[in-house]
């Protein structure tokens, strides 16, 4: 598909999802969504069922609190646990099993990325464009771009010392299989800059399983540390990895999706496409 038609298809089914979600208890038809981003129902329902693998009815009830509930109440497991009932399962892999985290030395955290080459450059996902960051050691920066010279700005901002070369690389295709529906993804490495207690609790997201949920105090208990609610959603807002590390399955105790970075919006357009990807998957088995 062409770049630029990707990129407007996913804006228009942005646009419908903050229409679905403005209205979730209303229950909208097909075509006053379909009215509001200016398609037809029948060119709709077919973008719609493209992108996410499911109809936009179903898609709404991913959207819903009362479902959001549900799969809190459903998984109250330690992550341990879950680690043990999925291990051998190739359809629910979880993300620690292809992903590896290496914590950049003091000097580099403290010095800025000095002495570091950062290759970085655009790519088109299912939830937009994306800006991939990367060293010697490993994925360093994944960002959602909406504006891409604030995308650059906002990584040199957090490497100010680093060296900067513009390029594709390897790496980066080998981050962007997360997106993909395949189980056989290929081992990826980070290399990040965070202090002990953020590298804790991005090891901690990356052990929510796809289509899992987990509260602020959830995770906080995951982490021994059951009384820094907090702090981990500090930590949490400061994950420099979009999606690999899946912030994005993080929401309130009421059920609510709360805050992203990277739009709310897009933070619920994650959590109902891998929960449609998942009831298929389930489905399937």
């Amino acid at each position: 598909m062409d770049n630029i038609q990707q990129e407007i298809n996913y804006r228009r089914i942005e646009k419908a999802i903050y229409f679905i979600l403005q209205r979730v208890r209303e229950r909208p038809s097909l075509e006053e969504i379909a009215e509001h981003v200016h398609l037809s129902p029948f060119h709709f329902q077919r973008l719609f069922t493209a992108w996410a693998g499911t109809s936009p009815k179903k898609f709404m009830q991913y959207l819903q609190v009362s479902y959001a509930k549900q799969l809190l109440k459903d998984k109250q497991k330690t992550l341990f646990d879950t680690h043990l009932d999925l291990g051998i399962s190739s359809t629910s892999r979880l993300h620690h099993l292809f992903v590896e985290i290496e914590g950049m030395t003091p000097a580099e955290y403290k010095q800025g990325g000095q002495n570091l080459t950062i290759a970085y450059y655009f790519y088109d996902t299912p939830f937009g464009t994306c800006l991939i960051g990367s060293t010697d050691k490993g994925i360093c920066w994944i960002s959602f771009a909406n504006d891409k010279e604030q995308a650059i700005a906002a990584l040199k901002k957090s490497f100010p010392k680093a060296t900067y070369i513009e390029g594709q690389q390897q790496i980066h295709q080998d981050a962007l299989a997360i997106f993909s529906q395949s189980e056989d993804l290929p081992q990826l490495k980070l290399h990040l800059r965070g202090t002990p207690f953020q590298l804790k609790v991005w090891e901690a997201l990356l052990r929510i399983p796809k289509g899992q949920l987990r509260t602020y105090g959830q995770l906080a208990q995951d982490i021994a540390h059951p009384k820094a609610s907090r702090a981990v959603g500090t930590a949490i807002g400061s994950n420099p990895i979009a999606f690999v590390i899946p912030c994005h399955r993080v929401i309130q105790s009421s059920g609510t999706f709360g805050g992203y970075m990277w739009n709310p919006v897009r933070k619920a357009a994650m959590i109902g496409w891998e929960q449609a990807q998942t009831n298929i998957q389930d489905e399937t088995i």
